[in-house]
């Protein structure tokens, strides 16, 4: 094989053919490039099975052969799913089988635009001695099925299982192999699911795709804040909206806070949907900083609809989430709160700011908690700045803890307001952002 000057190579062959899934092509940048080999992983139950299956149908309906190669199910197995979701489709092939040479000479008489192997842990190299499942036969099986792809120029998908902490099952070697990896997320609990890449070599890895899980399959949300913040009481106290960013898609959630005596010895900390050691920080400084006592109460803290928040952006909404319960002081409906905290209690700006809040003024927010130094955002949106963490208390729920960092004599061990007050037992104020 001769060398090629880089100028005179087509860039015409890794073309994404769409999928017919606008969620799924929205994460593919376009779609599935031909010979390309991409892994779809996900825990158990999740929905790889369907996504995959309405994939398949989509292509096979545009007059794009497909198969779907069933290593843990039956053909009458994979036909009924089908026509629960109006998938079975003519052009669209299922190979029943855990023999990796089967499939092999099966696709290669076929010749299908898309094969699926779903999954490729099940299948298994009869010229190895290891168990399917094994390091060395997903490795051999993986690297067998890529070489297939990459001569008969055939986009495969290979449907992976995830361990314990969320990794690929298998060897490591596998995530090199490929050309793509996706990971599919959700509760089992609600209908949220959400699509993204780890790596792509064919576009970019900051898009993701959500669906809603219905019992005629995954339809795409082109808007998911409406399903998020749908069933929103307003009026009670420790709620919040925050503007929260996934890949580059800005999407407005529900975070709500609870807190109540301690149940047991030692007081719970429950989050849900955001991580353990963020709540635990904002504990800290809402004690330390802002002089609220949640030392001896249970905390609990989830976010709304299933859906995991890592980011730090939504920091600032957690806190008055969190002094909004305990003060029993509501945070108006119109109200969202965006914003990193320090450990020193002050804000910090976070990035996409301008993307959040032009999001949150789209559906109908009208005023936004943020740092001081953050951009201005859209017109019909009023900005509350604040430099620091009690600030923002002060100015959205009308709270004004004391100075000192300790309870003064005769509260009980509370922390009491700059009037004598307990914020434990804070009267209602009226300020103009209070429901």
């Amino acid at each position: 094989m001769t060398p090629l000057a880089l100028p005179d190579i087509s860039p015409d062959g890794a073309v994404a053919a769409p999928t017919g899934i606008e969620e799924l092509d929205r994460v593919l940048g376009g779609g599935l490039v031909a010979g390309s080999v991409t892994v779809l992983g996900g825990e158990p139950g999740v929905g790889k099975s369907t996504l995959v299956l309405q994939m398949l149908a989509s292509a096979a309906a545009h007059g794009r052969i497909s198969l779907l190669v069933a290593a843990e199910e039956s053909g009458e197995q994979v036909r009924r799913r089908a026509g629960r979701l109006g998938a079975a489709v003519d052009g669209c092939y299922v190979l029943a089988t855990t023999d990796l040479d089967v499939v092999i000479s099966a696709a290669g008489q076929l010749e299908p635009s898309i094969l699926v192997v779903d999954s490729i842990q099940a299948v298994s190299d009869t010229a190895g001695s290891s168990q399917a499942g094994s390091p060395s036969q997903v490795r051999e099986c993986a690297g067998r099925l890529v070489r297939f792809a990459k001569n008969l120029r055939v986009a495969t998908v290979l449907v992976g299982h995830v361990t314990k902490d969320g990794g690929l099952a298998g060897p490591r070697t596998l995530e090199h192999l490929v050309d793509t990896v996706l990971s599919f997320d959700g509760d089992r609990h609600h209908s949220l699911r959400l699509l993204s890449a780890s790596k792509h070599r064919y576009g970019p890895t900051g898009e993701i795709g959500l669906f809603e899980m219905t019992e005629a399959g995954l339809e795409g949300l082109a808007d998911p804040s409406a399903l998020l913040l749908g069933d929103r009481r307003p009026g009670v106290p420790g709620s919040i909206a925050v503007p929260v960013l996934e890949g580059r898609r800005p999407i407005i959630l529900e975070i709500q806070g609870l807190v109540g005596p301690p149940s047991a010895a030692a007081p719970r900390r429950v989050a849900q949907g955001i991580v353990g050691g963020r709540l635990a920080l904002l504990l800290a400084v809402l004690e330390r900083r802002c002089q609220v006592a949640l030392a001896g109460s249970d905390v609990f803290v989830s976010t709304v609809g299933g859906l995991r928040v890592n980011e730090p952006a939504a920091d600032l909404g957690i806190a008055l989430a969190l002094v909004s319960a305990v003060t029993d002081v509501a945070i108006g409906e119109d109200v969202v709160a965006c914003g990193e905290v320090g450990l020193a209690g002050e804000l910090r700006q976070v990035p996409a700011t301008e993307r959040r809040l032009a999001e949150a003024a789209r559906l109908g927010f009208r005023r936004a908690v943020v740092p001081q130094s953050s951009p201005e955002g859209p017109a019909a949106l009023e900005l509350l700045r604040a430099g620091t963490l009690l600030e923002a208390v002060r100015l959205l729920l009308g709270v004004v803890p004391a100075a000192s960092s300790g309870p003064r004599a005769g509260s009980g061990g509370g922390r009491e307001l700059s009037d004598g007050r307990d914020v434990r037992t804070l009267v209602r104020t009226p300020p103009s952002l209070v429901s």
